[in-house]
């Protein structure tokens, strides 16, 4: 079964940088469109982030736009999230996920996810 495993959250302050990482195990090539999502406390689930395996084609939340920066390493199976000027507004769990997604934003579209990686970001 693949399975997808997040690191790198933990706590930064206003203005700071986090860069997450996602490694991806238990499929032949994965060769999956990737994409963060996160989750606040009584929110629903934000589309963050999106990169395509095959043109590398990204799309961005309005919230991540100019700030973050999604990438992946296919030697190493690797997704990337690079989180700059970050706001106490950016905290939550973000997770995430991998499949055949044509629009890239829709959650449902993806078929494997993490666990999920806590970040707070205190003011």
């Amino acid at each position: 079964q693949v399975q997808l495993v997040e690191s790198g959250g933990g706590l930064v302050q206003a203005g700071g940088s986090l860069s997450l990482s996602c490694a991806a195990s238990g499929c032949t090539l994965c060769n999956y469109d990737m994409a963060w999502f996160r989750q606040a406390p009584g929110k629903d689930r934000e589309f963050v982030a999106a990169i395509r395996w095959s043109s590398f084609e990204t799309k961005y939340g309005d919230s991540a736009q100019g700030r973050f920066t999604i990438s992946r390493d296919f030697a190493k199976n690797t997704v990337y999230l690079q989180m700059n000027s970050l706001y106490p507004a950016d905290t939550a769990v973000y997770s995430c996920a991998g499949g055949l997604a044509s629009s890239l934003g829709r959650s449902r579209e993806y078929s494997y996810w993490g666990q999920g990686t806590q970040v707070t970001v205190s003011s």
